[in-house]
């Protein structure tokens, strides 16, 4: 199954933790260090979480080994960069993974979340900058006012959506651009959540 959804808040914590163990430790935990992070009683129930983790299809459990937990699967907790979308003139937008954000600090059970690397500066004005990352839930539809990744065709750009009595307009947020007019050949393909800058 391997779909986050899936899984109790319980379940995921546990699946979080021993992500993050292997991760930090190169070495998964054992039953006991489980059960000791989580407070339970006894290693019983962490039993009864990991058996509801294999059968889901998360990870597997070696048999007679301490440390026996395996992923099923490498990057659960990441989000995808699926590529680059352009903050000024429209750009090709092809959904190539380019890699994984880890944000170790949450847990994001939404697989509809990705993100896009910025190029361009028709939205510094909203603090979004060429380099930064920008998270995007995917979704159809938004509210006036959002700021939203669209496809001009084959192409994609981060803008307002904007409304002007009856017409709907993507407008940059610097003045040397022009807010472009949806037409039938524009769709919402996802709305900015969160914007990430890396400083080196």
């Amino acid at each position: 199954m391997n779909n986050l959804s899936s899984l109790t808040l319980k379940q995921k914590e546990v699946l979080r933790f021993v992500d993050v163990t292997i991760k930090s430790t190169r070495i998964p935990p054992t039953l006991r260090e489980i059960a000791g992070h989580f407070g339970f009683a006894s290693t019983a129930t962490v039993r009864d979480h990991l058996k509801a983790l294999i059968q889901k299809g998360f990870v597997r459990v070696s048999a007679k080994k301490s440390r026996a937990i395996e992923l099923v699967k490498e990057n659960i907790f990441s989000i995808p960069v699926l590529g680059s979308v352009r903050a000024g003139l429209p750009s090709l937008a092809v959904e190539d993974i380019e890699g994984y954000l880890d944000l170790d600090s949450i847990v994001f059970s939404d697989e509809n979340i990705f993100a896009l690397k910025v190029k361009g500066d028709s939205m510094i004005e909203a603090g979004i900058m060429p380099g930064d990352l920008v998270l995007v839930r995917r979704q159809s539809m938004a509210k006036t006012g959002e700021t939203i990744v669209a496809l001009i065709g084959e192409e994609a750009t981060i803008k307002h959506l904007r409304r002007k009595k009856d017409q709907f307009y993507l407008e940059p947020a610097n003045p040397k651009y022009e807010p472009v007019m949806v037409t039938n050949e524009v769709s919402i393909i996802g709305k900015v959540i969160s914007v990430i800058r890396r400083y080196s």
